[in-house]
């Protein structure tokens, strides 16, 4: 595994642990809606990183 491999693994770990911590925090009594905004602008720019290095990598598979 290539170290570009391993940074894709990486980004789509972080895609997947903001996703679940987008869904926790949707979940509570008064969401924090800043907040969720805020994650929900990381995920995207992880899923930006995630095709650009895709791309890169001439891999078609995108989060």
């Amino acid at each position: 595994m290539m170290m570009s491999d391993k940074h894709l693994d990486y980004l789509r770990r972080e895609h997947a642990r903001l996703e679940a911590e987008i869904d926790l925090a949707s979940r509570g009594l008064r969401p924090d809606e800043v907040a969720i905004a805020r994650l929900k602008k990381l995920k995207l720019a992880v899923k930006d990183q995630i095709a650009a290095w895709s791309r890169d990598l001439g891999v078609s598979e995108v989060a």
